[in-house]
């Protein structure tokens, strides 16, 4: 058990902490390193483009819509903290981690 996980809840709101990787071979949900949460993207990190592109990718695996993940941090770093609203799913590297 991780004395720092990569994410909490807030209300029901769910807080990550995100390591990303722009530029990868596809979108995809890695595992937690530390207290982040890796993720994938395709897009190149450019102006920001990558993060937007995260943005999206993480709003169809939640469940909710682009508007509801708001960028708290890390618009154009690889760490990102994001707040995603009511998630209306959560990808299995959530379930395995529920500590509260």
């Amino acid at each position: 058990m991780s004395s720092q996980p990569f994410f909490h809840w807030d209300g029901d709101t769910l807080v990550v902490n995100v390591l990303g990787t722009p530029a990868a071979q596809r979108d995809a949900i890695g595992k937690p390193r530390g207290h982040q949460l890796r993720v994938s993207v395709t897009e190149a990190p450019r102006a920001g483009r990558a993060t937007d592109h995260m943005v999206r990718f993480l709003a169809g695996e939640f469940g909710v819509a682009v508007a509801d993940i708001e960028v708290v941090f890390g618009r154009k770093n690889v760490n990102k903290q994001l707040r995603i609203k009511a998630p209306q799913r959560l990808p299995a590297v959530f379930a395995q981690r529920e500590m509260f």
